[in-house]
């Protein structure tokens, strides 16, 4: 999630995916200590368990997920570590779209093709764009985090970096739990509490998970429909038009004005076409009169876009212009063929 800024569903290094690539490059980091707290953990975790049960927290729920935790160092050593974000837009491009990945993604969509082509017509996000989120955010469910969420949500919450942000996920998280959709040992993410194959913090789980095989469960760990739904029930909700892409890449004219460049100018495609903006291999822009804005992700002089209104909505997944394109080509890679 880029330069830590919080979406619904946060990760907090957007420039460094997936997860686990991030404990193994940080594996060698001695442990960092605690911010210094006002009171011992055991004090405040009591404190922090009467406040659950006053929400309306079951007490055996608390008992099974609060009991015997204690605050995890290497937590604290991966918050107080996270990469910067230096690479370059190609270098992010060509590390996160491989071959490979798009390989995978292929196999994933023709295995997939019925249970995707069924949350397309409940929740029109087309099969292609949840499987690139799939891939880019825990490549196709095998990198989902072996943190215990609870254990690493109540650490974050008892250091004093961002105490009130977390001690929220965590009171979501335990409502999680008492809800019956997961065990406390099962419910493992990401070091910072993004849980399962779309890495969902608890609130965005609260707000957009779905049970799509209506077990009775919300399963983003183990059950790919709950998976690909919850997914497209975030962009659904988020804006997503199922009848449009994200965007493309195009090529600008020479003396483009660089003030027209950013999120922030929108014109229809017929303007852009006027202002001599074309398609990557020279052709017109499409006839379709789509709102779009023209990016240029790795800076003037780099690779040129035009993105339409579902780019914008996967920044709202992922507040990263990297991100969003990573998303956007995988998908159409994916599609391709």
């Amino acid at each position: 999630m880029m330069a830590l800024m919080l979406p619904r569903r946060f990760f907090p290094c957007p420039s460094f995916r997936p997860f686990a690539l991030a404990v193994a490059v940080l594996a060698w980091l001695p442990g960092a200590p605690l911010a210094a707290a006002e009171k011992p953990f055991p004090e405040w975790l009591a404190e922090l368990r009467a406040e659950a049960l006053a929400k309306g927290i079951r007490a055996e729920t608390l008992d099974a997920a609060l009991d015997g935790i204690e605050p995890i160092e290497r937590v604290i050593a991966l918050d107080r570590h996270q990469p910067e974000g230096t690479q370059t837009f190609e270098e992010y491009m060509a590390r996160r779209v491989t071959p490979a990945l798009v390989a995978e993604g292929k196999a994933a969509l023709r295995k997939n093709r019925a249970l995707l082509e069924a949350v397309r017509d409940r929740f029109g996000v087309q099969p292609r764009f949840v499987v690139a989120l799939w891939g880019v955010e825990t490549r196709y469910g095998k990198y989902g985090g072996g943190f215990p969420v609870i254990a690493s949500l109540a650490t974050l919450a008892y250091d004093t970096r961002r105490p009130a942000y977390f001690r929220k996920e965590l009171f979501q998280a335990l409502r999680i739990l008492d809800q019956g959709h997961i065990t406390p040992e099962a419910m493992r993410g990401s070091w910072a509490g993004a849980m399962g194959q779309s890495q969902f913090m608890p609130s965005s789980f609260l707000r957009f998970a779905v049970d799509f095989d209506g077990d009775g469960r919300r399963d983003i760990w183990t059950t790919p429909g709950d998976v690909f739904a919850s997914a497209a029930n975030y962009l659904a909700r988020s804006g997503w038009r199922g009848d449009q892409t994200w965007g493309r890449a195009v090529r600008l004219p020479a003396g483009f004005d660089p003030a027209l460049a950013g999120r922030a100018v929108q014109k229809r495609l017929s303007e852009w076409q006027r202002l001599g903006v074309r398609r990557a291999d020279g052709g017109d822009l499409p006839t379709r009169d789509l709102l779009a804005s023209v990016v240029l992700p790795g800076g003037p002089g780099g690779p040129a876009y035009v993105v339409y209104n579902n780019f914008r909505v996967i920044l709202k997944w992922n507040r990263s212009d990297y991100f969003a394109m990573s998303v956007g080509r995988l998908a159409d890679l994916i599609g391709s063929g």
